[in-house]
């Protein structure tokens, strides 16, 4: 595990191309359109699909999390994702239960409150890491996922799931959900802006609204996809204060996508600060990281 590293654009002589802006041409295959962004009410939670629940100990917090069939839910059979009709949020990725342990670990240190605080989780699928803010007293927590039924039939019955046994009734959480694509999401979002903010001008006009701390694990796989995500950032984050806490793979192979190539992509526009907060090396060759962005 290594903490508080600050990072840096690539430039060893042992770097690949692939680390620096490849996603500028990427080869992957053009998706279908999108589906339509909607809000989903906690309501329209799916009765039709079977929802089994289990633990998950997170070095001594336990969280909740729901079972649920892709081919049930969505008819295709089970897959980590289909791109641009699934996005894999019915399975539970490491990252998420990385950044959850990042998360406990910053309050822990005091680098973080979620207290009073609005919260985005972006590609939330089982929604762990907003849970875990809204029993950090967090004032408002919003989930957004790919897939409309993701929502429905995972994401809310977890969010019941964790939130009926342990929230305290007087630091209860604004909940909300939201389905659709990151290039569109923001008509819908109620603290984002029409268009990314001007970052070289001192106003701060319409700041108060944005998100305070923007949660995502694993959503930096598509190189395709992440212009599209940084740019919602930047449309959703509270400036000056706002962070990010980001978990990923630091090389998605097969895809080209991780987390070193997505800050190569912040660190080239220069507006943005990112710092190692874990690392995780489990035996394999693909390291995991949680990293927190945060504007200059």
């Amino acid at each position: 595990m290594a903490t508080n590293t600050s990072f840096q654009l690539f430039s060893s002589s042992n770097d690949k191309p692939s680390l620096g802006l490849g996603f500028l041409e990427s080869s992957e295959p053009q998706l279908p359109p999108p589906p339509p962004s909607v809000e989903v009410l906690s309501s329209e939670v799916s009765s039709s699909v079977k929802y089994t629940v289990e633990p998950v100990n997170l070095d001594g917090l336990t969280l909740l999390k729901g079972r649920v069939s892709t081919k049930e839910v969505l008819g295709l059979p089970n897959s980590d994702l289909v791109p641009g009709i699934y996005e894999g949020g019915l399975k539970l990725w490491e990252g998420s239960l990385d950044l959850v342990k990042a998360l406990r670990s910053e309050i822990q240190n005091g680098c973080l409150s979620f207290e009073g605080k609005r919260v985005l989780e972006l590609g939330s699928g089982h929604g762990l890491p907003g849970i875990f803010a809204c029993l950090e007293s967090a004032a408002e927590v919003h989930f957004q996922d790919f897939n409309a039924e993701v929502l429905r039939c995972l994401t809310i019955p977890n969010v019941n799931a964790n939130l009926s046994e342990k929230a305290k009734p007087e630091t209860v959480s604004e909940v909300r959900f939201f389905a659709g694509d990151w290039g569109e999401i923001h008509e819908l979002l109620p603290h984002a802006r029409e268009s990314e903010i001007d970052l070289t001008s001192s106003s701060e006009h319409g700041q108060a609204s944005a998100y305070d701390v923007i949660l995502m694990a694993e959503t930096i796989y598509s190189i395709s996809a992440q212009r599209n995500l940084y740019g919602l950032i930047k449309k959703c984050m509270n400036q000056p204060n706002g962070v990010v806490y980001l978990a990923g793979k630091k090389h998605y192979f097969g895809v080209g996508g991780g987390t070193r190539q997505f800050l190569s992509m912040l660190e080239k526009e220069g507006v943005m600060a990112a710092t190692l907060v874990i690392e995780v090396a489990d035996g394999s060759s693909n390291v995991r990281e949680v990293w927190k962005l945060s504007y200059k």
